[in-house]
């Protein structure tokens, strides 16, 4: 089966409607979110493969999966590393900081050099409430992601991509394919433009909602969070 996407107005009104007729809090979404990243990051690179994964967090949600994604992979037993420069003052985001600092996982200022070490990358800087222009620091650190040779995984958009048109045509991130991407509750407009792996996560929808939003909930099997796709949406 085809998946259909959700594009930016739908996806940010989904939201709402997950935390008010849902009855879900922005902590127990994230958190699910999070998780599901956590999932993809374990089944496309085996902590044998490396277990250092730098994880880019950007000032919104999207970081926040992030940094819950990088809690879950500390007690898998993989050693992230985060990049933070944009901390807000939000306290749902300085508990999650908090929470990985109590866990002794390092934070960074210079992405670039923390980049030579990492088996993996996580791009969790921009999600599907972006547009504009990207804004210092991050012009640097989304090139530094387009020309590394170390696989990256991105979450639920490619960060600096359009939700609905892709990468941009010339600019900061018009070079950036990432490796892997996870769509969150339902793929975007975008990912017609994604040639890597995909995977859908957020195993908490009810049927009546994706209704409502004309999405499909995928067929997760047994404890998993994701479910992989092909990049044009078709089911593997």
């Amino acid at each position: 089966m085809a998946f259909k996407t959700l594009g930016a107005k739908a996806a940010a009104a989904l939201d709402k409607e997950l935390m008010s007729s849902g009855a879900f809090s922005l902590d127990q979404l994230m958190e699910l979110a999070g998780l599901s990243v956590s999932q993809v990051v374990y089944r496309v690179h085996p902590i044998t493969k490396g277990p250092k994964i730098l994880v880019a967090v950007g000032p919104g949600n999207n970081g926040g999966d992030g940094l819950v994604a990088a809690r879950h992979l500390r007690h898998y037993g993989y050693q992230p590393t985060i990049y933070y420069p944009k901390r807000p003052k939000n306290e749902l985001y300085q508990r999650l900081t908090k929470q990985l600092e109590d866990l002794n996982i390092p934070f960074v200022d210079d992405f670039p050099d923390a980049l030579k070490s990492a088996d993996h990358v996580l791009d969790a800087i921009f999600g599907f409430s972006f547009s504009g222009e990207v804004r210092e620091p991050f012009p640097a650190v989304i090139n530094a992601m387009a020309e590394t040779k170390i696989p990256v995984t991105s979450v639920d958009a490619p960060s600096s991509w359009n939700i609905e048109d892709g990468p941009p045509s010339e600019g900061v991130g018009s070079n950036f394919h990432p490796d892997v991407l996870i769509s969150l509750t339902a793929p975007k407009p975008l990912v017609k433009h994604f040639k890597g792996l995909h995977f859908i996560g957020g195993r908490f929808v009810a049927p009546s909602i994706a209704k409502k939003y004309d999405f499909d909930v995928p067929e997760y099997e047994g404890l998993d969070q994701i479910v992989e796709v092909e990049a044009a949406g078709q089911k593997l």
